[in-house]
């Protein structure tokens, strides 16, 4: 048993933070999924699948680095995408690089429709939940604070988000 004084608990300040951090986890993701699923067919990890494969010049990425990037396990990443093929959406490929043979995903143009078709009632719900009620000030904060946040967890993930 370890000696509870030895614990830095949160001061209250620090408490209220955190409860209103787990609120926002508890509360934004089921919203935003719901959004997606109501309006695009789609739940959230798989259009954050198909919102990354379309930023990337060639619609193509690793799937380790999708997996990464998306925010699943390389396991949940497969079963999405096994997913996403039968919608003719995505396709597996495999490719040899300097680093050796890996499977990349590759956005088709019908996944691109889909990403196309979904992103403007999306950016519609972000607005609603988040921008609409922060001024630019917190928006700034907001951003400043998720990349500590993100920094902190997951370097890596946080170098695909610098400006």
């Amino acid at each position: 048993m370890t000696d509870r004084t030895a614990v830095p608990w949160l001061t209250d300040d620090e408490r209220h933070a955190w409860m209103a951090l787990t609120a926002m986890f508890a509360t934004l993701p089921p919203a935003i999924d719901a959004q997606l699923k109501r309006d695009a067919g789609i739940n959230f990890f798989e259009y954050q699948i198909l919102s990354w494969l379309s930023m990337t010049p060639d619609r193509l990425v690793r799937m380790g680095m999708l997996a990464h990037l998306a925010g699943g396990s390389i396991s949940r990443l497969s079963h999405a995408v096994t997913r996403l093929e039968r919608q003719g959406w995505v396709r597996r490929r495999t490719s040899d690089s300097p680093e050796g043979r890996c499977v990349e995903a590759e956005l088709t143009d019908a996944g691109m429709a889909v990403v196309v078709a979904a992103a403007p009632d999306h950016v519609r719900e972000a607005r609603r939940l988040i921008f609409d009620v922060l001024t630019a000030e917190e928006v700034g904060q907001l951003k400043r604070i998720g990349m500590k946040l993100v920094e902190a967890e997951a370097p890596q993930t946080a170098a695909c988000f610098r400006d």
